[in-house]
């Protein structure tokens, strides 16, 4: 079965990403909880949005996330079990493409470069099962949706859901 699994909010923390970095810039404690339910750029004053808008445009931002507690173990167990891809969107950031190929070389080396689908629309995917956060991309998927929970969307609903790798390690091994 062919398993994609999508990078940011699902591997890479690009979530709690722009909390801290927007906290240092303005020196305020924004913390996960003040944004649940929405983007991290909505729970901040209107004048400052657009400094969350630059931070995906910051030379580094994607090579230094943090990987998402447990992905690293339970994707190596999915790869004996599956045929896994990581399916990214990487085409609307122009630094994106190679940091989030190098952040993979890093934290997922057993990820073979021929397993990295880095893409600007998932709408091309066609497999068994696709993990992400995104309700767009899960709606228009013809296999089995997984959505992986965010603060962001708490509030979606009408999709299998997992809250951690735990869960994933739950349902799919």
């Amino acid at each position: 079965m062919t398993l994609f699994i999508d990078m940011d909010e699902v591997i890479a923390d690009t979530y709690r990403a722009h909390i801290s970095l927007y906290n240092k810039e303005f020196g305020e404690n924004l913390t996960v909880e003040d944004c649940i339910g929405g983007e991290v750029w909505q729970s901040v004053p209107e004048n400052r949005r657009s400094h969350i808008h630059r931070h995906c445009h910051e030379e580094g931002f994607f090579r230094a996330l943090p990987p998402i507690e447990g992905s690293k173990e339970v994707i190596r167990e999915l790869t004996k079990v599956y045929d896994v891809f990581i399916a990214s969107a990487a085409m609307q950031f122009p630094n994106s493409l190679i940091e989030k190929h190098y952040w993979l070389d890093e934290h997922f080396p057993f990820i073979d470069w021929k397993r990295r689908i880095l893409c600007g629309d998932k709408h091309i995917l066609r497999g068994d099962i696709l993990i992400d956060d995104r309700k767009y991309n899960l709606e228009n998927f013809e296999g089995r949706s997984i959505m992986f929970s965010s603060p962001h969307n708490v509030n979606t609903n009408g999709f299998e859901r997992v809250n951690s790798w735990q869960d994933v390690r739950q349902i799919l091994l």
